[in-house]
């Protein structure tokens, strides 16, 4: 403040010294009222309304969360496996399971070969109903194949030569 100030001049000088405060402790106000997200602090009381402050369904906080890392693909992969009966139905989830997806590319094992083609003839219609339930270009190719059978092959005790041909009855 000057020295010697009076009247009005008194006045605009602390007038000015309140402003300057009042801007600074702003800006650090301002700093400190965003969180780490970016999204501005909410202060005060939330009023009637909905607020982002209220508590949140838990199925709402992991779809902003999935949505903000960039989930969705992977999130829409594993529905396909973690909900095979309500992607594709309850009676073609008894007798088939998703095996691999990989690049686009669905391999389904069927219960038993007359299934495995009861499945091919349905290929078309099964993309589709995967396709609304998890998202399109999840799955763009199904691979249907029959129960696994013991491979004679390979194996730990694998002996060269024509195989079990003749060690049956």
């Amino acid at each position: 403040m000057p020295a010697g100030a009076s009247g009005p001049e008194l006045a605009r000088a602390v007038l000015d010294a309140a402003k300057a405060r009042r801007q600074t402790a702003a800006t650090t106000r301002r700093r400190s009222a965003v969180r780490g997200d970016g999204e501005p602090r909410l202060r005060g009381y939330s009023g009637p309304g909905p607020d982002p402050r209220d508590p949140q369904p838990l199925g709402a906080v992991l779809a902003k969360l999935v949505k903000a890392r960039g989930w969705q693909q992977p999130a829409a992969e594993a529905t396909v496996f973690g909900a095979w009966e309500r992607v594709v139905g309850p009676e073609v989830a008894q007798h088939s399971r998703p095996v691999k997806l990989e690049n686009g590319e669905l391999t389904v094992e069927a219960r038993s070969t007359a299934w495995a083609t009861q499945l091919r003839l349905l290929a078309g219609s099964l993309l589709q109903q995967i396709g609304r339930e998890v998202g399109h270009n999840v799955v763009r190719k199904l691979h249907i194949h029959g129960p696994a059978a013991p491979s004679w092959s390979r194996g730990p005790r694998r002996v060269r030569g024509r195989g079990p041909r003749d060690t049956y009855g």
